[in-house]
């Protein structure tokens, strides 16, 4: 849990150092923009998504308050809202659209659209599922290939949350 924790990006960070992080381990700009796609679907904390909610200016104000309902100013941090609030159970680029209306739950997803390096790309899935598949599909063998577990060191599980 530590590992996987020092190697993924909080909510918090900005896209520099989303870049940054991503390029450390030999990924870039599409990579991230692509892989952020997954959080179109699953849900995060309250504690993951309140500052965005409660103090940021880039979040449509109306979707704020709706999430303001699930997750209050102090107190409630398990709380879980879905990531992508438009179809939260369809891998689709509807992700990308609510990027690009303000409607992030994180931060750092809002960054990906917020007048920086990955707005066209953004731009670009949001209207063109077969790009974003594509792109999500090449992202992930790149990321699978970082730093594998083979032989005896890992395992493939029957079920993944508990070894075999």
């Amino acid at each position: 849990m530590a590992a996987a924790q020092a190697d993924l990006p909080p909510a918090s960070d900005n896209i520099s150092t989303l870049i940054a992080k991503f390029a450390a381990k030999g990924l870039d700009l599409r990579d991230l923009t692509a892989l952020s796609g997954a959080h179109t679907v699953g849900s995060a904390r309250c504690v993951n998504f309140r500052q965005h909610v409660y103090n940021e200016a880039n979040v449509d104000p109306a979707f704020a308050m709706f999430r303001r309902r699930i997750c209050p100013a102090s107190g409630g941090d398990s709380n879980l809202a879905a990531l992508d609030p438009t179809s939260p159970n369809r891998f689709d680029v509807s992700y990308y659209r609510d990027l690009m209306v303000r409607r992030a739950l994180l931060h750092s997803d809002q960054e990906l659209f917020n007048g920086g390096p990955a707005d066209d790309l953004v731009r670009l899935y949001s209207n063109n599922g077969g790009a974003f598949n594509r792109d999500f599909s090449a992202a992930m063998v790149k990321l699978g290939n970082l730093s594998p577990l083979t032989g005896s060191t890992g395992e493939i599980r029957l079920n993944c949350r508990r070894a075999n």
